[in-house]
């Protein structure tokens, strides 16, 4: 038996008003999911567990299996196993994006206009984060780049007693109530207000200026944490497995967990990401001898935090028809036994462009298994309601879709 998990990041909504009061996974079009929906077993669960913040870290971590009580230290230190980055015990990290504000001579007067710079491409955003490590990496503090908007600062020494905010729960907010807060929140702010004078006449933002583009004009510091420890995936279940995703964030959790991280050429986080390379690799990891598969696609929760319910209905039907689609029919045309799962992370509700702690619906399809109890239910957040099948603590779910 193979395991196959499909993880459409927040890609369950509220209704959303452009959709006449319906939810993104009820207006689209997307009959693979739905067969699977109708022929295994649909539920909900509760992936972000009491008095944790609905990130992507927290609720990926428990899909996975863990318990983020237990082994949850912070965001940034899995970003930054990702890319190769090694922490000493005493070392805090911080997610570092690219942000666009409004251009306000007092920096606390500004307001968050865009968390991703204008989803600024690796090679830009290396080029920035290179300029500005330049000017303020310390002996202490350093900067490295990551993908797109997504970069990386190592404080040795520093305090996790810190209150951040994430850029993208502010868009459109002012930021003057959302500054740093707590132990080194001065240094952290003047590192931030520094950034603006080295990003503002950057060759880099003044030809996205001239395209059109957002510039990103500053670093925006979050996400604070401690060097991780995971059990390791394959010990604690018993199965190879790899990861598949273009988010350092899930590639961090893949290789703190001693899973394979595989890279895609062209996978970017986005609607444009290279869909087929990521299908094709999950089922190339599958015949290569991995057990389970773990797809992460970010684009609906991107689409969620953009405010964009047309192209996050997109990117749910694209998972549908490019992913979903191709591994059934190419495990099924070889003959191979598989169970998938299929669930968003958390939800990213359009109207609220941020994340929430509320269940998510799932399913759990067998291909030697198929039932008909849910026969007249496509997958949406209120039939996973109605099938009275609720998951309270969302680390248990790995148990139940690997039959342990």
């Amino acid at each position: 038996m193979k395991y196959v998990v499909i993880l459409g990041d927040g890609m369950a909504d509220y209704p959303v008003d452009a959709f006449d009061g319906k939810t993104i996974l009820e207006v689209a079009d997307k009959p693979t999911i739905d067969y699977m929906a109708q022929h295994g077993e649909m539920g909900m669960v509760k992936t972000v567990q009491d008095g944790m913040k609905p990130g992507s870290d927290v609720a990926n971590l428990s899909v996975m299996g863990y318990d983020t009580k237990k082994c949850y230290s912070g965001r940034s230190p899995l970003e930054a196993a990702s890319i190769g980055v090694p922490l000493k015990d005493n070392d805090v990290t911080f997610r570092c994006n690219l942000v666009t504000l409004s251009d306000e001579e007092n920096y606390e007067d500004k307001t968050m206009l865009d968390y991703s710079a204008g989803e600024i491409t690796t090679e830009e955003a290396a080029e920035l984060i290179k300029a500005v490590a330049k000017e303020l990496d310390t002996d202490m503090i350093k900067f490295y780049p990551g993908i797109s908007y997504r970069h990386l600062t190592v404080w040795e020494g520093g305090s996790t007693n810190v209150e951040l905010t994430p850029p993208h729960d502010i868009s459109d907010k002012k930021i003057t109530d959302h500054l740093p807060k707590g132990d080194g929140a001065d240094t952290l702010l003047e590192m931030m207000k520094k950034s603006e004078k080295i990003l503002r006449e950057h060759p880099v933002n003044k030809k996205r200026v001239a395209e059109g583009k957002n510039p990103a004009t500053s670093i925006w510091v979050w996400g604070e944490g401690t060097k991780p420890q995971l059990d390791n995936f394959e010990e604690k279940f018993g199965l190879k497995g790899s990861v598949i995703s273009a988010v350092d964030l899930i590639k961090g959790i893949a290789k703190c967990a001693g899973m394979n991280s595989i890279d895609v050429e062209g996978a970017t986080g986005n609607c444009d990401t290279n869909w087929e390379g990521k299908a094709q690799a999950a089922l190339d990891a599958i015949l290569n001898g991995s057990d389970f598969v773990y797809v992460h696609m970010e684009a609906p929760d991107e689409m969620g935090h953009q405010g964009a319910p047309e192209k996050k209905k997109f990117a749910v039907e694209t998972i549908d028809k490019k992913v979903v689609k191709f591994l059934k029919d190419e495990l099924e045309k070889r003959g191979i036994d598989y169970r998938m799962m299929i669930l968003p992370d958390h939800p990213t509700p359009i109207k609220l462009k941020t994340h929430v702690s509320d269940p998510v619906p799932y399913i759990i399809y067998d291909s030697t298994n198929e039932t008909d109890k849910n026969a007249n239910l496509t997958y949406t957040e209120e039939n996973g309601k109605k099938t009275g099948i609720y998951i309270e603590e969302g680390y248990t779910l790995m148990n139940r879709f690997l039959e342990k």
